[in-house]
């Protein structure tokens, strides 16, 4: 098949899933077309159906699962036939299974699931863990994948006719869970420019005191933390320094990225 559009659609709370699916994205070569779902959810249905159309589907992993916000906006993009190249960015513990159940949900979604890869990146809550991740030798990873896809596709007539994709992963899928721990405010260092209340993804920042956190809401992703110029937000607490360590002793050692294509492939 010709490639002719690539959709990129990913939700990306610390910016690195991004910059890995814009990558396979720029190596594939076509046309690029982005839907960053991170802070909001399409209002209407996304149908892709055009002949050459590619789906990138892209999502951090928190505790092994899809995060609910991802999920829920994928759901919103629909595929006839479209082929599917799945992505899970996770923070050097373990994706579990966030790869399986992002294939459920293409699936569901009338796409066909064509290659998946599952990469690392800097721990959104322990950012000790995976710090400077993904480094250039990932990257080059990334590409290598994205290569591969595209000469598979390339080499078939109809995505349809490829063999079945099989990921890591169980169904049922693991119980998720949501983080005891959401970042705070510094107001020593806070300068009220509001941005981590525009860009929080589940609106867990109230404007009229940017250094709180609703954590109730707060799905501990990291995007305040990064969009925060002065430093002042960040996960503090006894609690957390005591967990931290215990995670950094634990989950340090360097993973590498795993991929997986159809059988034959």
């Amino acid at each position: 098949m010709e490639i002719r559009k690539v959709h990129l659609v990913y939700f990306s709370a610390t910016f690195t899933t991004r910059k890995v699916v814009r990558e396979i994205g720029r190596v594939i070569g076509a046309e690029v077309v982005e839907h960053d779902v991170t802070c909001a959810v399409p209002g209407r249905e996304t149908v892709l159906s055009a002949p050459g159309d590619v789906l990138v589907a892209g999502v951090p992993v928190y505790a092994g699962r899809v995060p609910a916000q991802a999920a829920e906006a994928l759901r919103m993009f629909r595929g006839e036939g479209v082929p599917a190249v799945l992505v899970c960015v996770y923070g050097n513990r373990d994706y579990d299974d966030a790869l399986v159940e992002l294939q459920d949900i293409v699936e569901s979604h009338g796409f066909k699931a064509v290659a998946a890869g599952a990469f690392v990146a800097r721990h959104c809550i322990f950012p000790k863990v995976a710090a400077g991740r993904p480094d250039s030798a990932d990257m080059r990873l990334v590409g290598a994948f994205a290569s591969k896809c595209a000469a598979m596709l390339a080499g078939v007539a109809d995505a349809a006719a490829l063999p079945a994709l099989v990921v890591r992963g169980n169904r049922p899928y693991k119980q998720g869970g949501a983080s005891v721990f959401s970042p705070t405010g510094d107001a020593s260092l806070c300068d009220g420019c509001q941005a981590c209340v525009r860009q929080c993804p589940v609106g867990a920042i109230p404007s009229a005191d940017p250094c709180s956190t609703d954590g109730g809401k707060c799905i501990a992703c990291g995007r305040c933390l990064v969009v925060c110029h002065t430093g002042s937000r960040a996960f503090r607490g006894d609690a957390y320094k005591g967990f931290e360590a215990k995670f950094v002793a634990a989950f340090s050692a360097r993973r590498e990225p795993e991929t997986f294509f159809p059988s034959g492939v």
